[in-house]
């Protein structure tokens, strides 16, 4: 088992978050962190890679990501910009090289088209590679992935979910709760969105077909950490969610589940 946390956090400098980072290293065996929005100088990243009991660490260009790895792992950054991470990886246990893209997109929709652009180039350029993009997308893919506030308007959507269909990639669902963020506000002013996410091109679901990701408890940040867990050793393959073109053209979405055995 091939064990990785990534987990918007919103500051990285509290005792919980690294205590709560800790123990679930300690629980799930966890081999690589992903640290989005760690709200500390990337300076202090070194100090961080000791208190977490890691071997390596790299940040992206303006240090909202922070990648943390063990010795298990060889990994060489590809590219970082603003919004990612892409990495080759080796792992002792893995059957093969692949790539995982670390993402924490802006908010804004015309900001995030550089990253939108850029998975289009590395799905034109590694289709032969299986690869995985996972991390705070900072938009949805559904209406039902919205709960509270106004009506979503799914136009907002339409850039990422063109990307995910041009790019072959599918979603790997979930395990546990429905959303991954909340505003934190009253419960009658209480917005819930699924803002995080698993994505991977065929090639990752043919040779990695037991890839889950798992829904964490939100606890010390507005977001909740994702589980990813790759099991090399079985051969079952789990069924997915991929977009059809056809429902680019019929706005809202209709209800989908992202993979059999989704919680909700």
């Amino acid at each position: 088992m091939i064990s990785t946390i990534i987990w918007n956090a919103r500051g990285i400098n509290t005792q919980g978050v690294i205590e709560r980072l800790r123990n679930l290293k300690i629980i799930h065996q966890v081999s690589m962190i992903a640290v989005l929005e760690p709200f500390s100088d990337s300076a202090q990243l070194n100090t961080f890679k000791s208190m977490l009991a890691m071997d390596h660490a790299v940040s992206n260009i303006n240090g909202k990501i922070w990648l943390f790895w063990i010795n298990d792992i060889t990994c060489t950054v590809l590219e970082a910009d603003e919004q990612q991470i892409t990495c080759e990886i080796n792992h002792i246990e893995a059957p093969m090289t692949y790539l995982k893209t670390f993402v924490y997109a802006k908010c804004k929709e015309y900001l995030r088209k550089p990253l939108w652009d850029r998975f289009l180039y590395l799905a034109d350029t590694r289709d032969s590679i299986p690869w995985c993009t996972v991390g705070d997308f900072n938009v949805i893919t559904d209406t039902d992935e919205k709960m509270g506030g106004n009506p979503y308007n799914m136009r907002k959507s339409m850039d990422f979910i063109a990307t995910i269909e041009a790019c072959g990639l599918t979603d790997l669902g979930f395990n546990g709760p429905r959303f991954t963020w909340s505003n934190q506000r009253g419960i009658n002013f209480r917005i819930w969105k699924r803002l995080d996410r698993a994505m991977a091109n065929d090639q990752w679901l043919q040779n990695m077909p037991q890839t889950t990701i798992t829904h964490l408890s939100s606890v010390g940040s507005d977001h909740c950490p994702l589980l990813m867990e790759m099991n090399t050793r079985v051969d079952t393959h789990i069924k997915y969610f991929r977009f059809l073109n056809l429902w680019m053209t019929n706005l809202p979405l209709k209800k989908s589940e992202s993979r059999v055995g989704t919680s909700s």
